[in-house]
């Protein structure tokens, strides 16, 4: 069977340097983007008290304690929640720096949202601030 044109491999031609350089670019505005972003995620509220890393190693002690004389199924329980909790106590010392982050954010999330099609109402929704929108020049409505 002789193949086509359309199944024939391209020659591939070399990228040029601005081709490349907008790549770099679009990859670091959505590095700042996501980090922006996580760092919102991480820093907002939740319901409940507040864990501090005396309560966190009070539990892990209980857990401890009580795996010894568990069943199976509650033994696979505490194993689960004792790996979320050692995960929780080994970030509780991080802080974000959000200032910075938000003040990278601001100088990109208008070129990356019309790049990406990104409407004001999406912005919002994910948790970025009106103050901040406006500060990056993101308009309320898209025409």
């Amino acid at each position: 069977m002789a193949a086509t044109t359309a199944t024939k491999s391209r020659k591939k031609t070399p990228m040029s340097e601005d081709h490349k350089a907008a790549l770099a670019k679009g990859r670091e505005e959505g590095r700042i983007v996501r980090r922006y972003l996580e760092a919102l995620e991480s820093t907002k509220p939740r319901r409940g008290r507040k864990r501090t890393p005396e309560s966190i190693r009070k539990r892990l002690f209980a857990i401890d304690n009580a795996l010894a004389s568990a069943d199976p199924l509650s033994r696979l329980h505490l194993i689960e929640e004792r790996q979320r909790l050692e995960s929780e106590l080994s970030h509780t010392g991080e802080t974000v720096d959000l200032a910075a982050l938000e003040k990278s954010f601001i100088k990109v999330a208008r070129v990356y949202g019309e790049r990406k099609g990104i409407s004001y109402s999406a912005w919002r929704t994910v948790g970025v601030s009106a103050s901040v929108l406006q500060q990056a020049k993101i308009p309320r409505t898209r025409s």
